[in-house]
């Protein structure tokens, strides 16, 4: 009895021991000498054991349940962040695991201007590799998204703020992400311009009057000239006559060439030659500029406008002053091998 008592004590011995050299083995030892760099994905919602077994196979790792339990002894098993990571094979397990869980990972630049278009921010997304075309279409158009945040419209146009974000990449969802993220940062400047959010369909009547005076600038100091013409013209039983929006209603297969029959079809709901009103919604993704400008427009009397060949326009009172200086600036300075008219409609 003794001697069996002696055994197994001996056997217990062994088996510690042998723990004890496996996990000093694990936390110490890298999987690989030299090690490789892997990009590495972790998916949202993903859990920390499908985590471990990715790494594992990944070859980052050498044991799942010891990585459990190094993550379990530091309380980081619901830390992981999802996101792209470059991690490499020579690194010891703790460092992953900080990585993992304390870092955003690997960052991409990605940059949206003043002015575009939803389908224009979507070949973006797409050649950012942050997503594909239809799965920010997807997302923009989707109706649950736009009730979360209390846009009324059947897309999500208006409210994709142009800015520059520093984005991690997944290998799912990554365009919802994009499209989400476009419209916090929307809502985050709004409020910093107007000081507390307007009611949902006011604000959508203030977002589709920036759209048009976005898409009308050339020069960013005319903004709020520009949004005053339209709000004086809305006071008024005139139209808006805005060639933008006629151009956004024609659709991504716009050829850049806008002609009289586009001023003339009824049946564009974005021709407001032919509409009352502001369009049915926004033509593009304002900026904080044009959305300060409309919902402070300058107070003056002009209900036209016309560009002067320079980037920048002429603001009339009346039809007959207008008129001159269309011929004035139009007729006569579209000779100009210089000219330009207002900012180039994407």
């Amino acid at each position: 009895m003794v001697y069996a008592g002696i055994v197994l004590s001996l056997g217990m011995m062994a088996v510690g021991s042998w723990f004890l050299y496996r996990t000093w083995t694990f936390l110490n030892i890298p999987p690989e000498d030299p090690g490789r760099e892997v990009r590495f994905v972790i998916e949202p919602g993903s859990g920390f054991l499908g985590i471990a077994r990715d790494l594992r196979q990944e070859n980052l790792i050498t044991d799942i349940k010891q990585f459990l339990a190094l993550a379990e002894d530091r309380g980081l098993t619901a830390s992981a962040k999802a996101g792209e990571f470059l991690l490499s094979t020579g690194w010891l397990p703790e460092k992953i695991l900080t990585t993992i869980t304390s870092t955003p990972g690997i960052l991409h630049r990605f940059t949206v201007r003043e002015g575009l278009t939803w389908w224009q921010v979507a070949e973006l997304v797409e050649q950012a590799e942050l997503g594909t075309y239809e799965d920010f279409q997807a997302a923009v158009h989707d109706p649950a998204l736009l009730a979360h945040f209390h846009i009324p419209a059947d897309s999500a146009e208006g409210y994709l703020f142009p800015e520059t974000y520093m984005l991690t990449r997944a290998r799912e969802n990554s365009a919802r992400s994009v499209a989400e993220m476009m419209i916090l940062e929307f809502f985050k400047n709004v409020r910093q311009t107007l000081g507390e959010l307007p009611p949902p369909k006011k604000l959508h009547q203030l977002v589709i009057l920036a759209s048009i005076v976005e898409k009308e600038t050339g020069d960013p100091s005319e903004r709020p000239a520009i949004a005053g013409v339209y709000t004086n013209r809305l006071q008024r039983p005139m139209r808006l006559q805005a060639d933008p929006t006629i151009i956004y209603g024609l659709g991504p297969s716009f050829d850049g060439n806008l002609r009289q029959k586009h001023l003339l079809d009824p049946n564009n709901p974005y021709n407001t030659y032919q509409h009352d009103g502001l369009p049915p919604g926004p033509i593009c993704s304002p900026g904080k500029a044009a959305l300060a400008a409309s919902a402070h427009p300058e107070d003056h009397s002009y209900l036209y406008f016309v560009a002067k060949g320079d980037g920048t326009h002429h603001f009339s009172k009346t039809l007959r002053e207008h008129n001159r200086a269309v011929g004035q600036y139009q007729k006569w300075g579209r000779n100009r091998t210089d000219y330009t008219s207002r900012k180039k409609q994407e």
